[in-house]
This record gives structure tokens, sequence and C-alpha cells, in this order.
């Protein structure tokens, strides 16, 4: 319950003491919770002496907000099994008609039952086409970029990053990001922090590195961490680290090991990550998902 300092002073602006009134709204700092104002001549007036005040509680509120323990993971759950989707790469494969991560199990399930009945290859979501060609399917990336879609923007991104073309990358992962697309973030971090393609930007880098980690990506949260401990803030890091662990990420894990070692973690907080690690990276298993890797692994063999 807000005290009753609290409830007084949202009645009143900051600057002036002007009650709120039928003619008179009042407006919240817009960086902080604790004043408000009646306009914006007032809040100018009042900057000063909030300053300071608001920068602090600024900072609480994105810490807040920051060390938030994620539901999952950025990569999300597979639209057709609803189990969660690895972090390895390798399980999952994006169909370039709809832009859908198609986990290994479903994806393999789908051929089957195309080759025992004889059908047409298609996508095991949207049910379209697949391409035969890379031009194909870079033509549907294509597509659904111009549809603003933020994962095929991204993928498009990649490709301009690979043919060296940086400028056009950041354009489409600054387009993507902006739509929420979480992957971009992170690419756009790393561009800011090595100056490819744009003016080296440290700052920058490190927000878009905190907006991916927020949203729920390891590794990016995994950089996070390696970045306090290397500025000797290290309870922030094993926060990071715990966070990430929890989504089943193996670095983290073993990262936190080491803060054990050398006694920046309780064996209690470690024990607890150690057991929610192990049901994140179960929640991705399935026998469906177990068939797949063994039959794509024993097809790799044979072609080796």
């Amino acid at each position: 319950m807000a005290s009753t300092y609290e409830t007084d002073a949202d009645m009143f602006c900051a600057s002036c003491g002007k009650s709120e009134v039928d003619d008179i709204k009042m407006r919240e700092c817009d960086a902080c919770d604790l004043v408000r104002y009646c306009s914006d001549e007032c809040k100018e007036d009042h900057l000063p002496q909030h300053e300071a005040m608001c920068k602090e509680r600024a900072a609480e509120l994105r810490d807040k907000i920051l060390f938030r323990q994620p539901d999952g993971t950025h990569r999300g759950d597979c639209p057709i099994c609803f189990l969660h989707l690895s972090l390895d790469i390798q399980r999952a494969m994006m169909q370039t008609c709809c832009s859908k991560l198609i986990c290994d199990g479903c994806a393999f399930a789908n051929q089957k039952r195309e080759l025992e009945e004889k059908l047409q290859a298609a996508c095991a979501f949207c049910r379209s086409h697949l391409p035969n060609t890379q031009e194909e399917a870079d033509k549907n990336k294509m597509k659904r970029a111009k549809a603003n879609d933020p994962v095929a923007m991204r993928h498009v991104g990649q490709k301009h990053c690979e043919e060296g073309d940086y400028e056009r990358a950041i354009e489409y992962w600054t387009k993507a990001a902006e739509l929420g697309g979480v992957e971009a973030h992170l690419d756009l971090a790393c561009m800011y922090v090595e100056g490819k393609g744009v003016e080296k930007d440290e700052k920058r880098g490190l927000y878009h590195l905190v907006e991916a980690a927020i949203a729920g990506h390891p590794d990016a949260r995994y950089n996070l961490a390696i970045k306090e401990g290397r500025n000797k803030r290290f309870d922030r890091a094993v926060k990071h680290f715990i966070i990430s662990a929890n989504l089943g990420h193996d670095g983290s894990i073993q990262a936190l090991k080491e803060c054990y070692k050398d006694g920046l973690v309780s064996k209690e907080d470690f024990a607890a990550a150690l057991r929610v690690h192990q049901a994140a990276e179960d929640a991705t298993k399935s026998p469906q998902r177990d068939a797949a890797s063994e039959f794509y692994a024993a097809h790799k063999e044979r072609r080796e």
C-alpha cells in the first residue's frame, strides 16, 4: 500500500505545487515514477533538483526489469508440438515460407509421413511448397522481410553481413529489432562494439545487448555477466549467470561452477541453478525429438 506522502505527492506538481484538478492533469517524469508535473515548463524548471534522484531511481527500475527471470528463451516453443525449442540451433529449422522455427522432431515426423504417403514435400506448419533451391529460399525470405517479418529481416541482414555489406545488414537488423527481433539486437550489439559498418559505439552496443538479455537471449545474458565480471561487479555477474543457466545455457552453468569454487555463489544457489538448468534441458526433450536426433546422427555417420 502506498504511503500517505506518496499518495499526496501524486496529486501535486513537484515544481509549482499546483494540485491536480479537472483542468490540470499531472504527468509522471519520463524516466522515473517519483514525481509528477503539470507542464513541460515545470519539468524543465525542476530538473536541476530532481536529476540525481531521477537517475538513481531510473537505474533501479531498469535493474528490476533486467534481473527478472524470463519465462523462456528467445527461441520460444515449436508451433506444432508446443515444447520449448532447444538452444542448439541444429535442433530446429527455420521455414522460409512462414519464418516459423520447427523442432527437429516435428520436421522429422512430417518428412516420414510424406515419404510413407508419397506426398510432395511441404512446410510442416503452413503446408506451403518447400523451396527447391537456395535462390527460391532467399526469395521467400525477402518476401517475408517486405511484409515486416522480423525473423526474415534478420536472416536477410545476416546474408548481407556474410557478403561484407555491413551497412545493409545493420539496416535490416535495426528494423528487425524495432519489430521485436531478439536475435537482431544481439547482432547489432556485436556490430556496434566492433565498429563494423557503423561508428564504434560501446554504449549503444550495450543497449542492444541488454534488450536481447531482457527478451530471454541466454548468450546476451552470458555476455553481460562476463562484462560485469571484468568490471569486478561479481554480484551482478552471478545474477546474470543464474538467469541464463535457468534458461538451459551450458556456458553459464559452467561459469557458475567456477563462481562457486571462488566463493562468489552459495552452495544453495548453485544447487538450485543446477536443478533448474536440468529442468530447462528436459523441457526441450521428447521421444519424437530423440528419434529424430538418432536418425539424423546415423544418416550423418553413413555420409561420412
